[in-house]
Formats: C-alpha cells, structure tokens, sequence
C-alpha cells in the first residue's frame, strides 16, 4: 500500500503531496520545498507594469466623467505599492511631458495632470483625448440569394410479406394465451382422496 506524504510549500504555505513538490529551484536546497506552481512563478515571473491599475483606473473613469482628483493614498491603492518620495515633493514627478512609466500611464489612458497640490496630497487628471475604439470586423454581407440544399424525399418503406407472416402470427399466440385459463403462481391444486371418495360412495 503506497502513503502519501504531505508537505508543505516555503512561498504559499498550503500542502501538496511529494509528486506536486520540487527543490528550491534558486538555491537548489533539498531541504526546502516549493509547489510547482510557486517553482513555476519564481523560474518564469509575470511582468506586470507598476503603473496598470492607475491606468486601467482611468480608464474606466473616463466612460462618465472628464476630470478626476485622487488622494495619493489612493493612488497607492491602486498601484498595490507606495509612491516615491519624489511624488510628494517635487511637482515635476507629475509633469506630462516625461517620458517615464508613470506619466505613460495617464497619457496611455488619454488623461493628463491638470493641477498638482503637494500640500493636501491630491492630483487632478484631466481627460484630453477618447481612446480609439477596436474596430469590429464586419460580416460578410450575402449577395447571392440562400439556396438550400437539395433534399431526398424520404421513400415509404413497405414491410416484407415474411415479416407480416411473424407478426400475425405472434398476435395469434398472445391472442390465445390470453383466453387460455392460466393457473395461479404459487397456488397447487388440492389432490383429493380416493379412499375418501369411496367411501363416501358405498351404500
């Protein structure tokens, strides 16, 4: 009988059998077990952009309003991290004109930095330009007119005169089966006595 041993993964801490664990694949330490799904983020990490969620943010706004001010606590909540310090201090981190990865963010999403308040800690975006919308493929329009495909009529099948012959005759048998008397399952005819009888017929 073969056991199966759980353990559990250093990165996300949940069980997984011995067949569903690997080395440490940075260090190679035998003595430290990922799953196979951290192994496979920490071999092949997703490069995800620090700046998407205020970009897809701003799109979303961008449906129902043309102006937006955000707390940079918000802003950190959006980018699932802290702003830099120079984001709090100096006002030319908001420029539109750099060509960093925070201001491609707002510029990608068609907005630019309107007015900048270091002191309550807020930024106003403004939008400046819609975002072109994916062009839909268009369907194919018919010209020609619909043909259908041609259909065989369906041919009416005629039985045989042999099957005819087995069929009336099965009817016959059910027919006689049923006006025959049939004794009851389970019930036996009482035997009577022959001695009984003569007796019975002796003057």
């Amino acid at each position: 009988m073969r056991t199966t041993y759980m353990r559990q993964c250093q990165h996300c801490k949940k069980l997984f059998c011995r067949d569903c664990m690997t080395p440490d694949v940075a260090t190679g330490d035998s003595t430290t077990m990922f799953c196979l799904h951290c192994a496979s983020r920490i071999v092949s990490p997703r490069v995800i952009d620090k700046y998407a969620g205020l970009e897809n943010h701003l799109k979303f706004r961008a449906t129902f309003t043309n102006t937006v001010t955000l707390k940079f606590a918000r802003i950190d909540g959006l980018i699932g991290t802290n702003l830099p310090m120079s984001a709090y201090q100096d006002p030319l981190w908001w420029s539109n004109t750099s060509s960093s990865k925070h201001t491609k963010a707002w510029l990608n999403a068609g907005w630019e930095v309107q007015d900048i308040n270091l002191k309550e800690g807020n930024v106003t975006f403004k939008k400046v330009h819609k975002l072109p919308h994916q062009r839909k493929k268009k369907k194919q329009e018919i010209t020609q007119p619909f043909t259908p495909v041609p259909v065989r009529p369906l041919r009416s099948k005629v039985p045989s005169k042999t099957k005819v012959s087995k069929l009336y005759a099965r009817i016959k048998n059910l027919e006689r089966q049923r006006n025959t008397p049939q004794p009851i399952r389970g019930l036996k005819a009482k035997k009577q006595n022959k001695n009984y009888l003569t007796n019975n017929n002796k003057p």
